[in-house]
């Protein structure tokens, strides 16, 4: 049996307490959502897989490109803006499969979500051991908005490509790092984020060769063609994306002007600022707090890891994905999703649980799941979308 099979296998092997402890999360999050849509009328099927953005990814799976909803006030909603990995694997299982689109989209995010939890516990385990490992997947199967990780949306497969690919550079596989990375450009626009994260790990790989002087450089020397060849493989789904909307649209700033026209777009930080703000002086003051103290929260983390001295490719690609999600405007209710992969904020967590005493560590890991089930089928159930 060929070698690197042995490996898949040892690293199964050894991630499956890991992965049925988030099969077992994510299908507590769902019983929890079926219970109160049995009670509220409403089809969990439909939550998880044919409304707000799954509906485009559907569309597009569908028919292709080209469906633009003009909306009252101007703004014109393109479905140029979703990238397409997501809606191409969802045309292909359905031609395979008797599944609708969005059927599919389930499929696509259940064996994603598994596929990233894997990935997950393998970055957990490589840096802090087995146990950080678990508790780092049973803590990002838990987040507020893990529910979106059931969802026909593309987080789940953004996040498994994400977290393959960094795991790939922690090892020193350098044209998987960048072929990974190269999908994820094809799922969101935050691919970019990975592709900083390769060229982050191979930067320290050429400059760790150097402080090893000439026995180091010798080492590396028959490496350094991979390196390169990840590096140049890794921006090129999003570069193709952007590309091809802008020929599309006939202008360079194509998929920026689409953006535009769903009321997104980059300004520091500004429209955010605003929308909380808003809040803190309004009648909304408890929800601003609320959102001042989360945001709070998510850059304590950040700098928490910063202190845990995680390997540069991680931070880099933490810290881009919460500079995209805080500095963009449009609609505020997605910014906890936008923020779902960047699992190596809950590392320092993680860390925690795992040198607690284990009755300690399950009982507070069990109670933040229980309050993540009932809140993912509240959220779901509201007005807006995720």
């Amino acid at each position: 049996m060929p070698r690197a099979v042995l490996r898949a296998r040892g690293a199964l092997r050894r991630a499956l307490p890991a992965l049925l402890v988030y099969a077992g999360v994510r299908a507590l999050g769902i019983a929890v959502l079926a219970v109160w849509g049995y009670w509220t009328g409403k089809s969990p099927h439909q939550l998880l897989s044919a409304r707000w953005d799954s509906l485009w990814y559907a569309r597009i799976a569908e028919d292709g490109y080209g469906y633009t909803l003009h909306l009252p006030g101007g703004k014109v909603h393109s479905d140029l803006a979703f990238f397409p990995l997501l809606p191409w694997l969802e045309r292909g299982l359905s031609a395979v499969f008797p599944l609708s689109a969005g059927d599919a989209g389930l499929v696509v995010s259940a064996v994603s979500s598994l596929l990233a939890a894997w990935a997950v516990y393998l970055i957990g385990e490589r840096l802090y051991g087995r146990r950080a490992g678990v508790a780092l997947v049973a803590l990002w199967a838990a987040l507020p908005v893990g529910i979106v990780q059931s969802m026909a949306y593309s987080e789940s497969l953004f996040t498994a490509l994400a977290a393959w690919s960094l795991y790939a550079v922690l090892t020193g596989r350098w044209v998987w790092a960048g072929s990974f990375a190269a999908l994820a450009g094809l799922t969101r626009p935050v691919g970019a984020a990975v592709v900083l994260a390769v060229w982050l790990g191979v930067l320290v790989a050429l400059r760790q060769g150097k402080e090893h002087g000439e026995r180091g450089e010798e080492a590396a020397r028959p490496a350094l063609p991979r390196m390169l060849l990840g590096a140049v493989l890794a921006p090129l789904g999003w570069l193709a994306y952007f590309a091809w909307v802008g020929v599309r649209t006939g202008g360079p700033t194509g998929y920026l002007d689409v953006q535009g026209g769903w009321g997104n777009g980059f300004d520091g930080g500004l429209a955010f600022g605003s929308f909380v703000a808003q809040r803190l002086f309004g009648p909304a003051f408890a929800a601003g707090l609320g959102l001042l103290v989360g945001v709070g929260l998510v850059l304590w983390l950040y700098a928490a890891c910063v202190r845990q001295r995680q390997p540069l490719p991680l931070l880099g690609y933490a810290g881009a994905v919460l500079l995209l999600a805080l500095t963009a405007k449009g609609y505020f209710g997605s910014k906890p999703r936008l923020m779902m992969p960047a699992f190596p904020l809950l590392l320092p967590l993680a860390v925690a649980a795992a040198r607690a005493r284990p009755v300690r560590a399950v009982l507070t890991v069990s109670t933040v799941v229980l309050v993540s089930a009932v809140y993912g089928a509240f959220w779901l159930n509201g007005s807006g979308p995720p």
